[in-house]
């Protein structure tokens, strides 16, 4: 099925609830407004619409394969890129002096959506290459930035993260892969690096990998872990590419999803050690690649919203041309197509509050991030840092989990033909399923928000945002609506058992720690229902403003339904979610491992 960009509902949330004027005045953005996004949006739009998206269903029947160490992409994969990159697609929001375009993050956030939505498979080479792009804007020499970042940015060079090993898993503390200094400043890396995201490919001239590595010598545990950087072909002073590096790729994973996608692994030093350089300061390597894990963490967010789209357009799709049963109040005495029955409706509208609300959330977590970084006031930039970093775990954690609850019900539309492959319903989800997995599981994700994003602070965080949301909810109670009213009345009730939440893991995540993380994967969810819900909320006034005006009724009314049944459906589900972690926690935390 093809894609159509829903670049009107992105234009929506980037300019109505991310405040995308506010941006543009932040000093560097100050073209970033909304005719800019507008035409970045429909230019991208069309690029992964008709170069993107069709490669998605081959990639998937005719995967990425290896041979003597050489990976060749899916079909269409390599023009594909070329065509990425003379587009400037990689260097959308990097700095300018780089060759970048320098936009914020607000409008980058929507085409990563849309090249996801397009082909998920593809859009992880340059994901990754973005989160090498900006460890080295923070903790690259000025001789690295200079020669890796340009052809980095331009789409001719690709970056890789590499963190895990056959036995470290999530464990970075466990890493061993061996860095032996030499005498001219370099490091040569020993060692097996495993789920190499693109690690190999035909795509790009050179590949660079960013690498946690041990010196020699140093302390046990994260604290020393040091970070390198080590391409593929080794580069000369002028730029040029210089002879192999001793890091080859060994074989490549095969997947449950996103097939197309070559994951690596890779093999260093077998030859007598892989040159690499030092980034930042030796024993910092796990501080400098969180900046990568955090953007790659948000950008996975994303990804979860962007299949969740792809699944739900394929099952409006289907639902619109799937005829059966006659309707269940008599009104036709044939059978109808399956959108008229009630049960595929709630199916449907599921989908559309539950991504629409996703998009929101991420789309004001990256205008927070332009905030934190661009905003010329100390407080304000470190409100928006607060808040965007209490944002990445749910942005990530819920938007993905969510996207297999979305990509589930897109294959139950199709009924018994979701589950046959030819329709493509069944890509979607099995794509889906990594989402929640890589960069940090849904539980990695959660112990982040219960220990550095609510504990450590004493929830004061979340309080904050909480009263926020309790000024939205008096916007709503003030509209006066039937809609307003009900999705007032369901925010509430959502926001007063987030609270009840927060106040337990700020009260006991120390003395009580096992009664707490039995909760954290639940209170991440229900954190992330109510951002999204918050947003809905904020979303359906300025609906009602604009309907008033007489702008776009259709749509506006379509945004008031949706805001309305997030609220009835979704939601709603946030107080019990609320018992389950302060009441319920005992079933979990008590139980003897003998017991399973």
């Amino acid at each position: 099925m093809s894609y159509r960009a829903p670049v009107k509902d992105l234009l929506f949330a980037a300019t109505e609830l991310a405040g995308l004027e506010a941006v543009a005045r932040l000093p560097g953005h100050e073209d970033a407004g909304a005719d800019t996004a507008q035409a970045v949006f429909e230019e991208c739009a069309r690029f992964n619409e008709e170069v993107v998206a069709p490669l998605n269903w081959t990639g998937d029947q005719r995967p990425s394969t290896i041979s003597q160490g050489q990976v060749t992409t899916s079909p269409g994969f390599v023009d594909a890129f070329r065509q990425f990159g003379e587009g400037g697609w990689q260097g959308l929001q990097h700095p300018v002096e780089f060759g970048g375009q320098g936009l914020p993050k607000t409008i980058g956030a929507a085409c990563i959506e849309m090249i996801n939505s397009a082909n998920l498979s593809f859009a992880l080479c340059p994901l990754l290459t973005d989160g090498a792009i900006e460890a080295l804007l923070t903790a690259g020499s000025d001789a690295q930035k200079a020669l890796y970042l340009p052809p980095m940015i331009e789409g001719r060079w690709t970056g890789t993260m590499n963190l895990t090993e056959p036995q470290a898993g999530s464990d970075l503390a466990a890493v061993r892969t061996r860095a032996e200094p030499q005498p001219d400043g370099t490091y040569k890396l020993f060692g097996t690096k495993i789920y190499i995201t693109f690690g190999e490919h035909d795509m790009a001239e050179n590949i660079v990998h960013l690498v946690l590595a041990r010196v020699v010598g140093a302390p046990e545990g994260v604290k020393g872990i040091s970070l390198f950087l080590c391409p593929k072909f080794l580069v000369n002073e002028d730029g040029s590419l210089g002879e192999r590096n001793d890091v080859h790729c060994v074989s490549i994973e095969h997947k449950l999803g996103i097939k197309a996608s070559p994951t690596a692994v890779l093999q260093y030093g077998d030859h007598g050690g892989a040159v690499a350089t030092l980034v930042g300061q030796e024993n910092r390597g796990l501080e400098y690649m969180f900046i990568m894990m955090n953007a790659a963490r948000y950008a996975v967010g994303v990804q979860g919203i962007a299949v969740a789209e792809r699944a739900y357009q394929q099952a409006v799709q289907y639902a619109r041309d799937r005829v059966q049963s006659r309707p269940v109040d008599g009104s036709a005495a044939q059978a109808v197509a399956i959108i008229h029955h009630p049960d595929v409706k709630r199916m449907l509208m599921t989908m559309r509050a539950f991504t629409e609300g996703c998009r929101a959330m991420a789309l004001v977590g990256a205008a927070a991030y332009d905030a934190a970084h661009a905003h010329p006031d100390e407080a304000t930039r470190r409100q928006n840092q607060a808040f965007y970093e209490f944002l990445v775990p749910l942005i990530k954690g819920y938007s993905t989990e969510m996207s297999l609850e979305v990509t589930s019900i897109g294959v139950q539309v199709h009924g018994g033909m979701g589950f046959i492959e030819e329709t493509g319903a069944a890509q979607y989800y099995r794509d889906a399923k990594i989402l929640t997995i890589y960069e940090g599981t849904t539980a990695i994700q959660a112990n982040d928000l219960v220990g550095r994003k609510t504990s450590r602070d004493g929830g004061a965080t979340a309080l904050a945002i909480a009263r926020q949301i309790e000024a939205t909810e008096a916007d709503l109670a003030r509209r006066g609506s039937e809609a307003s009213r009900a999705l007032g009345l369901r925010l509430g009730a959502a926001r007063r058992a987030f609270e009840d939440v927060v106040r337990f893991v700020a009260e006991h995540t120390r003395s009580r720690p096992n009664a707490v993380f039995a909760g954290s994967v639940p209170y991440l969810m229900l954190a992330g229902n109510l951002i999204a819900g918050w947003q809905m909320g904020r979303a359906l006034l300025v609906a009602e403003d604009r309907l008033s005006d007489g702008i776009e009724p259709e749509f506006m009314r379509s945004k008031i339904a949706t805001a309305r049944f997030y609220g009835d459906h979704i939601l709603s589900r946030a107080p019990g979610v609320r018992d389950s972690i302060v009441d319920g926690h005992a079933a979990v935390s008590h139980m003897a491992v003998e017991a399973f």
